[in-house]
């Protein structure tokens, strides 16, 4: 069965032609969403993703209707791959049912590597640069007081729950138990707040 995945970005914007296309490569059942393609996160997206059987092929105008980003294009071809899903677009003629169409997505997902590991290299050398004039300091380390060892006695004595505590001193997961850790305090244990007056805070 073929399946048309059609995307514009704006309710704004008109979907005919990219209908159109669809009735002309013989689509017989197609999905339209009104939204950006920042992101995989469209309702018909997912209806389409969840109604692809083996054996269809999604058919898309252009690839771009899939997804604006590589990475998001890549793993949703991949999932319709494991899916036993061809996928068709017209514009820049990708088949992966061809050898050529194969091809071209191994060239995106080469390209696609490449930048990202271009972007690793230039973060890091902007961290060295700054070091080296004195301008990097790093994360900002994220500050204990007597409110922390308020919270860590209400979580430790059981009268609030771990995301309670998270919450309440605005603290990711990780964050947390690094600090519980650096205090010594574990949850049949009772925080130490000597420890803040010792200077350690």
């Amino acid at each position: 069965m073929k399946v048309g995945y059609v995307r514009v970005s704006t309710q704004e914007q008109n979907t005919a032609r990219q209908e159109v296309l669809m009735e002309q490569l013989g689509v017989e059942k197609i999905f339209i969403d009104k939204a950006s393609g920042k992101n995989t996160d469209r309702p018909e997206f997912k209806k389409m993703m969840d109604f692809v059987r083996e054996g269809d092929t999604l058919v898309v105008e252009s690839y771009s209707r899939l997804s604006r980003s590589t990475k998001d294009l890549l793993e949703t071809v991949e999932k319709l791959k494991e899916k036993g899903v061809e996928f068709v677009s017209k514009k820049e003629n990708i088949d992966t049912s061809t050898p050529t169409g194969k091809l071209m997505l191994t060239v995106f997902a080469g390209i696609y590597e490449f930048e990202r590991e271009n972007n690793a290299i230039r973060r890091d050398e902007g961290i060295a640069i700054a070091k080296a004039e004195g301008k990097y300091k790093g994360r900002k380390a994220v500050p204990v007081g007597d409110l922390f060892f308020a919270v860590t006695r209400l979580w430790v004595d059981g009268d609030i729950s771990l995301s309670e505590a998270q919450r309440r001193l605005d603290m990711a997961p990780a964050t947390f138990f690094r600090k519980c850790k650096q205090y010594g305090i574990k949850k049949q244990d009772r925080p130490n707040p000597s420890k803040l007056e010792s200077g350690l805070a």
